[in-house]
């Protein structure tokens, strides 16, 4: 699918998903573990009911929380049905860091509004190079 298509999705949806990146310790084990998922340019993730908004959500994203902060976030393509009534989650391949954002952990996936979802980080930011644990510490204290 083309990335202008993605990128204009994105602007037009209203609504978006938290949820919580399970086992997950950073950043860079969320990337792996993505990669490793990844088949036929989409990022399936398996979830037990279809959202109710799922139509909404087309073109947002999906926010992933580790260590209790909005980290990363990817597309949302789509939705698919599994005949055992689960739903796929179909994501893009690509992770976007986003600006850590507290976010207390939930089971499942959440609803997240434009207004309460994060920025992406600018390419440069210097904020990316940044140890992890010296980044936690900050955001923390509320100084990032």
């Amino acid at each position: 699918m083309p990335d202008t298509k993605i990128a204009t999705w994105r602007r037009v949806s209203q609504l978006h998903l938290s949820k919580v990146a399970v086992g997950c310790a950073s950043l860079e084990t969320l990337r792996k573990r993505q990669a490793a998922r990844e088949a036929d340019g989409i990022v399936p993730i398996v979830t037990r009911f279809r959202p109710k908004r799922a139509d909404e959500l087309i073109g947002g994203s999906i926010f992933w929380i580790v260590k209790h902060r909005l980290t990363a976030r990817q597309t949302i393509l789509g939705f698919e049905e599994q005949g055992d009534r689960r739903t796929i989650i179909r994501l893009d391949p690509a992770l976007v860091a986003v600006r850590p954002k507290l976010k207390r952990a939930h089971q499942g996936w959440r609803y997240l509004a434009p207004a309460d979802a994060p920025g992406d980080f600018e390419d440069g930011d210097e904020l990316l190079t940044m140890p992890a644990r010296l980044e936690r510490k900050l955001a923390g204290l509320g100084l990032i």
